[in-house]
């Protein structure tokens, strides 16, 4: 009798643990699950952050709004050459690498463009003043009054806008055209090529 209790009592003992083993292994998976939504609310974080500013009337422009640009495009991108008026591009679903601003630097007066790490830079505070890029030192060049929609003016210069020139020309492609940009008195009769706002996306 004695070893028939023993079996039975093993075997009792091997049923009983066996549920345990299978809830150990299912505990686990619960937490990729978790995570993954972390992630993607991260890359969206990212995303917003990150802006086109553009001329608010469409002008001549063919496919869309006018956008602050670096000259060259792809790898022909040269900071040294400053901005222009260039079709924006968020026409192919997402913002050019060089068209793109912080907006968080909005209210400190700098108009940056995280991807090249520079500020908009005036090489003066006159009347026909290009618009060159730098590495951000807060001075007077660089500082403009701009809330995200509106015009954008030099701090120390309040009467003068940023402004796109009449004249139009084609880069590479006859969809893209651009404009000179410069610095022009505030003008009513102007003010379509003065007024500006940032956006995520083409509307």
């Amino acid at each position: 009798m004695t070893p028939k209790l023993i079996i039975v009592t093993s075997m009792v003992l091997i049923l009983g643990c066996a549920p345990q083993a299978d809830q150990a292994k299912v505990a686990p998976q619960s937490e990729p699950a978790e995570t993954a939504p972390k992630a993607d609310q991260a890359k969206e974080a990212s995303q917003s952050d990150q802006v086109e500013i553009a001329l608010t009337d469409k002008l001549d422009s063919t496919t869309n709004n006018y956008c602050l640009d670096i000259a060259g495009g792809n790898k022909n991108i040269d900071i040294t050459k400053g901005l222009q008026g260039h079709t924006c591009y968020s026409y192919r679903g997402s913002l050019g690498a060089d068209q793109v601003f912080d907006p968080g630097r909005f209210a400190q007066g700098e108009l940056y463009m995280p991807n090249f790490k520079v500020c908009a830079t005036l090489s003066a505070l006159q009347a026909d003043a290009k618009v060159g890029l730098a590495p951000c030192d807060s001075s007077e060049l660089q500082q403009f009054a701009f809330k995200g929609e509106g015009t954008i003016t030099p701090k120390a210069a309040p009467d003068m806008c940023l402004t796109l020139a009449t004249a139009t020309r084609t880069g590479r492609s006859k969809q893209h055209q651009i404009k000179a940009l410069q610095l022009v008195a505030c003008d009513s009769q102007q003010s379509k090529y003065q007024t500006w706002r940032a956006r995520t996306s083409m509307d």
